[in-house]
């Protein structure tokens, strides 16, 4: 349950203080098998089924560096601009905390894999925003707590907790910020489209899903006020585990909110870690904030240093893919839009489906339309995300080819998706299951329109006297007698010959 804190306004604040973020991610490595250890890293399975000796941290086991995760924290280093160690090692961070086995977590301290680097992210507007990096370095996970019997699902409270190892040493790569300054107002902003950015970059290098709502990847939000003017950080608080790009923005915003009422107030800022509310957008305190040295890190003596050769490295930059910003501004340039349309698709969560469908066989025009029209309304609707709709980019491709070839209008591909995504089968089937193929027979479409005539002399007339527009009258007419199935500029084409008009 949260508490009542005392806010100023978002533009008193800003008014009074710059903000100053840091921003820690997790990433969780899509490895087969977990950082020092063999034991599976498959989600679902029965709880501690995937354990052994080592990451339960029994007498006597010893570890092995798990190379695909290095390899994946050199991707994700050389993705970040970063420089990459040529010797590194791990330390033992050492702490006690149930869901830890060992009650020391393998990680790495003071020679990480990859640092000094920067990420590019693209805010609304167009702006571009480089955050700096400080470093990337691989650790191991912590098995999950589930507490039990209390009202809010933390330890406070509960009567027990249950414990599963088996996230007890998945891979990690952590990878944190140097001191964010100068976004200003824009700093929620800023934190949002660089957490937004380096998942799409993760999910580029194909190291991990990156699903912030499976836990694939958490952030962890410093921020701390500067009085305008003053060139010295204030005290942070951090804010853990925010599991979302809109929570992110959040914690952002009530953090600078809530540190301006304290200092405002004459108060102290508490170096704390804090828990986000995803019902209310609040913080709450959770415990005082330990310092590296109370972490007593220490070189993990079981584990050999890690030294990639420089040869290594260059085979895995010159295997990296193009990289996300890049990408998106290449397709902006050759789809000729502009970058609020292509930030549209973004937030849509549309790209690589579009990209997909263009692959298929669609242009990229239609592809764009069909995925930010109909199927963005399906999907809302739904209250889905485009990538759960029933209907895949290989589908949506087909629906456009037979728009281009005549045998849809848009009304009619319309319900062809209705009944792809209400699963009646592929396009085709749909058609003719519902028998929706355009009249293209001159013979009935014809004798639709010198129907349509005949029952609206009137309107008739009026096109016959120069009144073009009144043919749309007639043109409804003939649609609503084909049930939407006529092609409606053919349909107008023949009225206007009927009548003796032409359009111009």
């Amino acid at each position: 349950m949260t508490t009542t804190t005392d806010l100023v306004s978002y533009e008193d604040a800003l008014a009074s203080y710059d903000p100053v973020m840091g921003l820690e991610v997790h990433v969780e490595l899509g490895t087969k098998t977990k950082m020092f250890c063999g034991c599976s890293t498959a989600p679902g399975a029965e709880p501690n089924s995937h354990t052994c000796p080592v990451c339960l941290g029994l007498p006597g086991a010893l570890p092995v560096v798990n190379a695909t995760g290095v390899e994946s924290a050199i991707k994700i280093g050389l993705a970040l601009n970063c420089e990459i160690a040529e010797w590194c090692r791990f330390a033992r961070k050492n702490y006690f905390y149930p869901d830890m086995p060992k009650n020391f977590q393998t990680s790495q301290y003071d020679e990480p894999i990859a640092f000094n680097g920067y990420l590019d992210v693209q805010l609304e507007d167009g702006e571009v925003f480089r955050v700096e990096i400080e470093r990337a370095h691989m650790e191991e996970d912590t098995g999950k707590s589930t507490h039990v019997g209390g009202a809010t699902g933390r330890i406070h409270g509960a009567s027990h907790s249950l414990l599963d190892y088996n996230r007890a040493g998945i891979p990690l790569i952590e990878i944190v910020t140097k001191p964010i300054v100068g976004a200003g107002e824009r700093a929620p902003e800023v934190a949002k489209a660089y957490v937004r950015e380096l998942r799409e970059v993760i999910r580029a290098l194909g190291v991990s899903e990156a699903r912030m709502e499976m836990g694939q990847m958490r952030c962890d939000v410093n921020l701390s006020l500067m009085p305008k003017g003053a060139d010295t950080f204030g005290t942070r608080s951090e804010t853990k585990n925010v599991n979302s790009l809109r929570s992110v923005e959040r914690a952002v915003r009530f953090e600078i909110q809530r540190h301006a009422a304290v200092l405002s107030g004459g108060g102290t800022v508490v170096q704390e870690t804090r828990h986000f509310h995803e019902d209310t957008g609040s913080t709450t305190s959770g415990r005082v904030k330990e310092e590296a040295e109370d972490y007593r890190y220490f070189p993990e003596p079981d584990l050999v240093p890690v030294a990639p050769s420089r040869e290594w490295v260059e085979e895995i930059r010159s295997s990296l893919p193009e990289l996300p910003l890049v990408r998106r501004n290449r397709l902006r340039e050759e789809w000729e839009i502009s970058g609020t349309d292509m930030q549209a698709i973004l937030n849509a969560g549309a790209l690589d489906l579009i990209v997909a469908t263009i692959e298929a066989g669609a242009d990229a025009a239609s592809a764009r339309k069909w995925w930010m029209g109909e199927l963005a309304r399906q999907a809302n609707e739904s209250g889905k995300a485009l990538d759960e709709l029933a209907i895949t980019p290989r589908q949506v491709a087909r629906i456009t080819e037979l728009v281009a070839k005549g045998d849809l209008n848009d009304k009619l591909a319309r319900q062809v998706i209705e009944g792809v995504l209400a699963g009646e089968g592929g396009p085709d089937e749909v058609v003719d299951k519902r028998g929706l193929k355009v009249v293209s027979d001159e013979g009935a479409l014809t004798a639709a329109v010198d129907e349509a005539i005949a029952g609206n002399p009137a309107i008739a007339d009026k096109v016959r006297g120069g009144k073009v527009a009144a043919a749309g009258a007639l043109v409804g007419a003939v649609m609503k007698a084909t049930r939407g199935q006529a092609d409606a500029a053919r349909v107008k084409e023949l009225i206007l010959q009927k009548l003796g008009v032409g359009e111009g």
